[in-house]
């Protein structure tokens, strides 16, 4: 018996490393792409550098560091020795957050807006575990979560495909899964980590702006087995969703490419 017990918790263990690996396996290689284009495009001296200006870009925009790298990969740079990266963009007023149903938020804090997204879908949905995914290069990303083991949130720090969330981001609409032990939608090991969080039940909420963009999903997990929501609950969230997929189009038009210009700036005056 304590022979069992003592492999089972090795076994466990291994498996947290494998996630935790994996995690860092499917990061690194955005950071070292964005690298690479930034030595390149500014003859910066080594990789170490652009992580620098990079890092010290996405702290003053309040964003993370994958995201901007991800926006440097992905985006076509400024012309050879412009100025200005940017010049003729047209800038737009955030959209109003009042369906968060928070107080005075700093519109362009990311991490402050998805908290107070996340608060609110939990206190409609009647929870306090939850989490947030954003939409990345076609993968649902970990970004917010709230009273989930590390364990859960290590697993499901990258999403492709057979979970209720990426169900819900592919039909652009709410999901709910009333039972986790009973529902065919996941296989052994995705339930057995949901399980093990303490979750039996969850809803995701895909977070979809006013051109039926799905930009994130937001999810709550409950600790017993659901019997669903009402219609009010089920509006109530709708709006949310609304909500926040338009101001993340907001953020990423706005937010994120003041963060490419101020990077865009930074490495100039490198050159200076």
């Amino acid at each position: 018996m304590q022979e069992a017990k003592r492999l089972a918790a090795q076994a466990r263990r291994l498996q947290e490393q494998v996630i935790e690996l994996e995690v860092q396996v499917r990061a690194r290689p955005k950071i070292a792409l964005a690298e690479g284009v930034l030595v390149e495009r500014y003859g910066l001296p080594d990789p170490d550098a652009a992580f620098t200006l990079m890092r010290q870009a996405s702290q003053r925009a309040n964003i993370k560091l994958h995201q901007l790298a991800t926006a440097v990969a992905r985006t076509r740079g400024p012309a050879q020795g412009a100025a200005v990266w940017f010049n003729t963009r047209e800038r737009r007023p955030a959209p109003p957050l009042t369906a968060l149903g928070a107080g005075t938020l700093d519109e362009r804090n990311q991490g402050e807006v998805l908290g107070a997204a996340l608060r609110r879908v939990m206190h409609i949905t009647s929870t306090y575990m939850g989490n947030v995914q954003l939409v990345e290069d076609g993968t649902l990303r970990m970004e917010k979560h709230a009273g989930l083991p590390r364990q859960f949130t290590d697993y499901f720090a990258f999403v492709d495909g057979g979970t209720a969330c990426s169900r819900a981001a592919t039909a652009s609409h709410q999901v709910t899964v009333k039972e986790i032990a009973s529902s065919p939608g996941f296989d052994d090991v995705t339930r057995r980590v949901i399980l093990s969080a303490g979750s039996r039940a969850c809803h995701s909420v895909p977070l979809v702006d006013d051109t039926d963009t799905v930009h994130g999903v937001i999810s709550s997990h409950h600790a017993r087995p659901l019997v669903g929501f009402t219609r009010v609950q089920l509006q109530a969230l709708h709006h949310t969703s609304r909500a926040v997929g338009t101001w993340i189009d907001w953020h990423r038009r706005t937010v994120l490419l003041d963060a490419l210009e101020d990077l865009h700036q930074l490495a100039r005056a490198r050159e200076l």
